[in-house]
């Protein structure tokens, strides 16, 4: 017989319930049984966050940086507004009602700007008005964070000025704390990542232009399982991990007595996706000059 000539098998939310239910040897019969498993399937994407088991969905920021400021946000936050020209980069921006603040950084187009995590809320039709430019101007919509707090972590990053790339080292919490003094400008040679739940980034030294651009990769949250019509945002490869778990959820819910075979499998299915879902290259080791030395 000839083959189906087809790839596209895909389920959706609804379809992995229902083989979550069977596993456990139920059926799906109510709207709250679907309402549950939702719940279960959003709060096992956390789980898989947490392991790291979600790289497809990394994807690459570039952030100019601004010239003085050294704090900025995970991903990006606009806030738009009727007209952003005779603002200046870096400047800081207040809110006339919300008396919100927050640094400009880059200005994409003429009614909108980009900002750092702001302290406090704009609101939407409030007057804001720039500290050194004395601009002013109308905000036509609230700025939103969810881009930001999609953020799960930054993978590695660098710098790239006139067209190279340098890599850009990651500091711990301890090492950006030690810095003795944080304002000294330069080129940013390393980072620091504050994850908040609006996480941000902190680039030590303090950029010394408004040109320079750093480029990081991050892992960011997968889609939620908002209704039974969704699909899910996975690779094909990761159906049978994504079935096993809700499976194994639902049965700590439903069917205690088999908990622990539908964590077994989970486990075996979760193993073998963690295995695949990884960088695939030769292993290299260098020798440090150090090293060579104390042999000789």
């Amino acid at each position: 017989m000839a083959v189906s000539g087809s790839k596209d098998f895909e389920l959706n939310v609804a379809e992995y319930i229902e083989e979550a239910f069977e596993r456990c040897g139920l059926e799906l019969r109510t709207g709250y049984d679907a309402r549950t498993a939702r719940r279960s399937l959003n709060l096992l994407f956390a789980d898989w966050a947490n392991r790291g088991l979600n790289r497809w969905t990394i994807n690459q920021v570039t952030q100019t940086v601004a010239d003085g400021i050294a704090e900025y946000p995970v991903g990006t936050i606009t806030l738009s507004v009727s007209d952003s020209d005779s603002f200046t980069i870096a400047e800081t921006i207040t809110g006339g009602s919300s008396t919100a603040t927050a640094s400009l950084i880059t200005k994409p187009d003429s009614t909108s700007m980009t900002i750092t995590v702001p302290s406090g809320t704009f609101t939407s039709g409030e007057t804001i008005t720039g500290s050194s430019s004395s601009a002013t101007t109308t905000t036509t919509s609230t700025a939103s964070l969810e881009d930001t707090q999609s953020t799960v972590d930054i993978l590695s990053g660098v710098l790239r000025r006139s067209g190279s790339d340098v890599a850009m080292p990651r500091i711990s919490r301890d090492d950006y704390l030690n810095i003795a003094t944080k304002s000294t400008s330069g080129r940013p040679t390393q980072f620091y990542v504050d994850r908040l739940i609006t996480p941000t980034v902190k680039v030590w030294p303090t950029p010394e232009n408004s040109t320079d651009q750093f480029i990081y990769d991050r892992l960011v949250r997968i889609d939620d399982a908002d209704a039974s019509v969704n699909t899910v945002e996975v690779p094909f490869r990761f159906y049978p991990c994504l079935a096993a778990g809700l499976a194994y959820y639902l049965a700590l819910k439903r069917a205690p007595e088999r908990v622990q075979l539908l964590k077994a499998l989970y486990e075996e299915e979760f193993l073998r996706a963690a295995e695949e879902d990884r960088d695939k290259v030769n292993l290299t080791l260098v020798p440090t000059y150090s090293s060579l030395s104390a042999v000789s």
